[in-house]
């Protein structure tokens, strides 16, 4: 009983310290997994930051993007030619309209104006000799003195503004000039936002036809980083699952709620033993013995070449037997005369046959 108790005890020790290596070494192992885990999640998300819009999946929506595009330049090139020809076109219109202008604002030129206030003062000096001021004549020549004095100030103030700013053009332009400069330079904005619309979208453009042609390499290498960070997802995980089995064993273990040995008998002493059995051993000596013994018999006899007999002589020699001559004993040998067969000195077939001759 004791040394099964001493047995049910190691099993038990032994037992615990099997399922806590077990979990240590599944502990360790799931730190080697969850950091080579960190790494390739850590690349994995280095890649798709490097490669964003290149990935596999983004290869349909990269030429969606690219066709749409595509089209917005197409769009964009029609409206910028047509700005092109619109402002060339009001630019024409516009230089006509000034040239017509200018050619019918001739007579309003300062030095007409200055010979015109001349004569009219000159007429005014003759009519106020003549008559009073109260005269009609009198009246009207101050009235277009006053006229011709107030168009050349305008026409001055004019010149002085459009010598400042001549991009603006005339204040005193007929609206039509005003309307078409203001249709140019409406043109000019259209055109400058066309042009950086232009650059934008061919910038983006060249953007997503490297997209489209890194495509393959780029799956290449994803698949590869996926592969393996699927491959030590899958190995972390399983180390998991072991490490919570291996947990929960040991735990049980430590309850002794596992696998146990118990002592279900008692040990007692046999009544009769198993071993050896008396009667089988002892019926099968005699059994042996007789055979060994019977086999001997037979291999001396088969050996034994002495010729005892008459027929021992008419075997051996083929002849027959004419007279016997019995055993003569020398004074040594009386005593022993009952002695057994095979202690006797046997002659030889050939010394016998030759005494036998000699006796003839």
């Amino acid at each position: 009983d004791a040394l099964t108790s001493m047995l049910l005890e190691e099993n038990l020790k032994t037992r615990e310290q099997v399922a806590q290596s077990t979990t240590d070494f599944l502990t360790r192992q799931l730190a080697d997994a969850k950091r080579n885990l960190d790494g390739l999640d850590s690349k994995l998300a280095v890649f798709k930051r490097q490669y964003m819009g290149q990935l596999p999946g983004d290869e349909d929506n990269n030429m969606k993007i690219l066709m749409g595009l595509n089209s917005q330049l197409d769009a964009n090139t029609q409206t910028l030619n047509r700005a092109q020809q619109d402002k060339a076109y009001t630019e024409s219109l516009l230089a006509q309209q000034v040239s017509a202008w200018k050619s019918s604002q001739s007579s309003n030129n300062p030095q007409s104006l200055d010979q015109q206030l001349t004569a009219l003062q000159t007429q005014l000096l003759q009519l106020q000799a003549r008559y009073t001021d109260d005269h009609p004549d009198v009246i009207k020549t101050k009235a277009d003195i006053a006229e011709v004095k107030k168009r050349l100030a305008e026409v001055n103030t004019a010149a002085s503004k459009g010598s400042d700013s001549p991009d603006k053009g005339n204040l005193n332009e007929p609206p039509e000039i005003r309307q078409l400069r203001l249709q140019v330079h409406q043109y000019d904005g259209v055109i400058a936002q066309a042009s950086r619309d232009q650059k934008r979208l061919q910038d983006d453009i060249r953007v997503y036809q490297g997209r489209v042609a890194l495509s393959p390499a780029v799956e290449e290498q994803y698949k590869s980083l996926t592969r393996d960070y699927d491959t030590a997802l899958k190995f972390y995980q399983d180390l998991l699952a072991k490490k919570s089995e291996s947990e929960m064993a040991s735990d049980m273990e430590r309850r002794q709620q596992g696998e146990q040995m118990r002592l279900l008998n008692p040990a007692n002493l046999p009544d009769t033993p198993s071993f050896p059995n008396r009667l089988l051993f002892t019926g099968g000596g005699l059994g042996m013995g007789l055979a060994l013994g019977l086999g001997l018999a037979l291999w001396l006899e088969l050996r034994d070449k002495a010729i005892r007999t008459e027929q021992d002589v008419a075997a051996a020699l083929g002849l027959p037997m004419l007279v016997s001559v019995p055993w003569l004993t020398d004074g040594i040998e009386t005593k022993d005369e009952n002695r057994k067969f095979w202690g006797r000195s046997k002659q030889p077939p050939e010394e016998s046959k030759e005494k036998e001759t000699v006796e003839v």
